[in-house]
């Protein structure tokens, strides 16, 4: 990991992340929003239920309509096409309600497609991308005064490979101790490096 460290400065890292974070989250969206229209698809028979339910009940009332105007035995004549409307109606509404439920499990399951991969950015490289930008914008502020700088050596004594260090000075601990500007100001470039930040103030 540090040989990747090595080859690869941490803003290049960074925006790379940043972009397959981007790309992770189009492609998520995408396939929820596929998965939501190919679900969709199955209240086709249900829209085409309503279709023909409606039109009949129409079709029926119309018919007993008129027939309800025939003298004399009109109205015993109109009570089953008043029947068959509503049988017609009720099947206009299961068609409906079958509508109604696939758009429910359309939205489900595109919600359920996205929350794994957005709780991975949210809870997982969110904080992680807030944590650096906090010590980044630290060590931002502190590589711009003596004493912060001095810190910033300090910090890469502790944290930078050994390997690093001792290509800056054979003795890089004494140097800094005897508070050697050149060593101090290398060990801080050192650090900002670390975090993706240029030295210079």
């Amino acid at each position: 990991m540090r040989i990747y460290a090595d080859r690869f400065p941490t803003a290049v890292r960074q925006l790379v992340t940043d972009l397959l974070v981007v790309a992770w989250v189009y492609a998520a969206i995408r396939g929820a929003m596929w998965l939501h229209d190919l679900v969709q698809r199955l209240a086709v028979p249900g829209r085409k239920l309503e279709s023909a339910g409606g039109g009949l009940a129409d079709n029926l009332a119309d018919a007993g309509g008129k027939i309800g105007r025939v003298p004399l035995v009109g109205d015993e004549l109109t009570t089953p096409f008043e029947r068959a409307a509503e049988a017609a109606r009720a099947v206009a509404e299961a068609g409906r309600d079958q509508q109604e439920l696939v758009d429910q499990l359309a939205l489900a399951l595109a919600v359920a497609v996205l929350v794994f991969p957005l709780g991975l950015v949210l809870f997982g490289w969110l904080p992680l991308r807030l944590r650096w930008m906090r010590r980044a914008g630290a060590a931002a502020a502190l590589r711009s005064v003596p004493a912060g700088r001095d810190l910033l050596a300090l910090r890469a004594l502790a944290g930078q490979p050994l390997g690093r260090l001792t290509r800056i000075a054979p003795d890089v601990a004494e140097a800094w101790r005897r508070g050697d500007p050149a060593t101090v100001d290398a060990l801080a470039a050192l650090e900002l490096r670390e975090l993706g930040l240029r030295a210079d103030r």
